[in-house]
C-alpha cells in the first residue's frame, strides 16, 4: 500500500482528535485523559443543548419514527450483549434528533466530538448496569422533542450528558464535576431561569 492513503487516514484521525503527532517519531493514538474528557463534554454540553432546542422546535413524525426504531434496535443489541450494534443504534437515535436542527454546520461540529467521546464511553461498565435509567432518559428526550418542548428537551439532554460525563470522570479516577457545576448554576439562577 502506498503511503498516501495512510497519511490521509492519519490526517483524518488527527482532525477527530484521535491521534497526535510526535515530532520526529510519527503519529500515535491519543491517550485518554481527564482534561481531554472534561473539554470534550464541556463542548458537547454547549453544542448539543443548543442543537436539541432547535431540533425540538422543528421535530417531525418521521424523525420520531427513526428515533424509536433506533431505540428498539439499541435494546435488542443490548439484550444480545452486542456492544458495537448497541453503540451504533445509540448514535442513530441521537442523530435522528439532532438532524432536525436544520444546520449541517452544527452537525459537522457535533460529529467529531461524539466520535471522540465514544472512546471514553466504551470504558464504562456502569452504563450497562444502569440500562433502565438510560432508556428512561432517552424516552424523556424523545418525548420532549415530539411535544416540541425545547426547554424540556434541553434539560433532558443536559441531564443525560452530565450523567455520562460524570460516570466517565469517576471511571478514570476523577471527580464528578459536571453535576456539581450545574447544581451551582441552577442555585444561582433566578426562579424563572431555573424552571
Amino acid at each position: 500500500m502506498s503511503a498516501l492513503p495512510i497519511r490521509e487516514a492519519l490526517r483524518r484521525l488527527d482532525g477527530l482528535g484521535l491521534v497526535e503527532h510526535v515530532p520526529h517519531r510519527g503519529a500515535r493514538v491519543k491517550e485518554l485523559s481527564l482534561e481531554d474528557l472534561h473539554d470534550l463534554y464541556d463542548a458537547r454540553l454547549h453544542l448539543e443543548t443548543m442543537v436539541i432546542r432547535r431540533a425540538a422546535g422543528r421535530f417531525t413524525d418521521e424523525a420520531a419514527s427513526l428515533a424509536r426504531t433506533a431505540l428498539a434496535e439499541e435494546q435488542e443489541a443490548e439484550n444480545r450483549n452486542d456492544r458495537m450494534a448497541a453503540w451504533m443504534a445509540h448514535t442513530r437515535f441521537h442523530f435522528a434528533l439532532y438532524e432536525q436542527c436544520g444546520s449541517t454546520w452544527l452537525l459537522r461540529l457535533i460529529t467529531p466530538l461524539w466520535e471522540s467521546s465514544q472512546r471514553y464511553r466504551m470504558r464504562l461498565t456502569q452504563l450497562e448496569e444502569d440500562l433502565p435509567h438510560r432508556r428512561a432518559q432517552h424516552d424523556r428526550i424523545l418525548a420532549a422533542c415530539v411535544a416540541h418542548d425545547a426547554p424540556r428537551a434541553e434539560k433532558e439532554i443536559r441531564n443525560h450528558l452530565v450523567q455520562t460525563a460524570d460516570l466517565s470522570m469517576r471511571a478514570m479516577g476523577g471527580k464528578a464535576v459536571f453535576s456539581r457545576h450545574f447544581k451551582r448554576s441552577r442555585a444561582s439562577a433566578t426562579p424563572e431561569e431555573s424552571t
